[in-house]
């Protein structure tokens, strides 16, 4: 199963304008609030028309704006789990998954039987949406969405608005949902730790724009742009410029320099907390640490960039120090430290 879509729409001062394909995999649409993921969601599902492109599913066109095709909602088959669930507050458990089943009236009840039974609804039918618990809801409305035999499955942040200690369960419940469809979902968030463990592939939406599908792997080993390291976790960053005659780089927030030229179209450099170490010879550079707090196995310190007895604000540094190396360290001693050139990310 696969989805093309290339799309442009423009919603007052925010244009929207998406290009990615996926077939067979969980593809994350990830990015800050406000980039356009669930406008993205709503295009595809035919809730908002798109001002340009179009929108493919298994090799049918649900829309073309210049073939003039646009099939209404309820023809695209495609399933999309809201937010909030978007149960139907005067239905019961088993009415709202049956109205799912519009397309079928046969055999009816026994379809309804057989998802409450498959999603763990069973006590629960003639219960409303008010008496459910989030969980409930949550597999409710995914049991409506798959009554519809859907194509596709969108989930635009479906754990949102749950409480952190349901998280991890529910989560578990929905893989094994997806496994069982088999198919392709995009599963819409802006928590990089559940597409990391729920997604296969990634779309980064920056400012209405997406950016080229990569595999979850790539997007938190080398990210390629800068709004992608940022979501993928970086914490430690730095505009470049040319030095030297363009035969070195200037690292301008961390005032030091790097021996290799500027490459073309590179506009930062990066370094994920766990690559940057302590340097007694000859540093790139030098930090005073601000805090640090330990966690099992490892500390997390805060450093403040410092030339000679100067801090350089607002340039602050985070690295990830094994326990024992760490164990020496003291709030308010200034380090050296550095980071190896091929562990840089060069980001556009």
């Amino acid at each position: 199963m696969s989805i093309i879509v290339d799309i442009k729409k423009q919603l007052g001062s925010f244009s929207l304008r998406v290009c990615f394909e996926a077939d067979d995999c969980i593809l994350a649409l990830l990015g800050a609030s406000g980039c356009g993921k669930s406008l993205t969601l709503q295009c595809i599902a035919g809730i908002i028309t798109p001002d340009e492109g179009c929108i493919i599913v298994n090799d049918v066109t649900l829309f073309d704006s210049v073939k003039r095709i646009n099939l209404p909602p309820q023809k695209r088959q495609v399933g999309l789990l809201f937010q909030n669930y978007a149960l139907f507050p005067n239905m019961t458990v088993a009415q709202n998954i049956a109205a799912g089943l519009y397309r079928r009236k046969e055999g009816q009840r026994e379809q309804v039987q057989a998802l409450i039974e498959s999603f763990q609804l069973n006590g629960l039918e003639s219960r409303y949406p008010a008496q459910l618990s989030g969980g409930q809801q949550q597999r409710t409305a995914l049991a409506r969405m798959l009554a519809a035999e859907p194509k596709l499955i969108m989930l635009d942040e479906p754990f949102s608005a749950m409480d952190e200690y349901l998280r991890w369960q529910l989560e578990q419940e929905l893989v094994s949902t997806l496994e069982r469809f088999g198919g392709t979902a995009i599963y819409v968030s802006h928590n990089r730790d559940e597409v990391h463990r729920i997604c296969d592939r990634v779309c980064v939406l920056h400012e209405g724009t997406s950016e080229p599908v990569v595999s979850v792997a790539q997007l938190f080993e080398t990210p390629q742009t800068l709004s992608a390291a940022l979501l993928a976790g970086c914490k430690n960053y730095s505009r470049i410029a040319p030095s030297c005659g363009q035969q070195r780089t200037l690292a301008l927030d961390w005032g030091c320099e790097l021996d290799f030229a500027p490459p073309p179209g590179v506009s930062h450099i990066g370094a994920h907390s766990h690559r940057l170490v302590l340097e007694a010879r000859a540093p790139m550079m030098h930090g005073q640490i601000l805090r640090m707090s330990q966690s099992v196995f490892s500390v997390s310190v805060v450093l403040q960039l410092v030339h000679g007895d100067k801090p350089t604000a607002p340039s602050i540094l985070h690295m990830e120090l094994p326990l024992e190396q760490a164990a020496s360290l003291t709030v308010g001693a200034v380090v050296g430290i550095s980071v190896a050139s091929d562990q840089l990310l060069l980001l556009r």
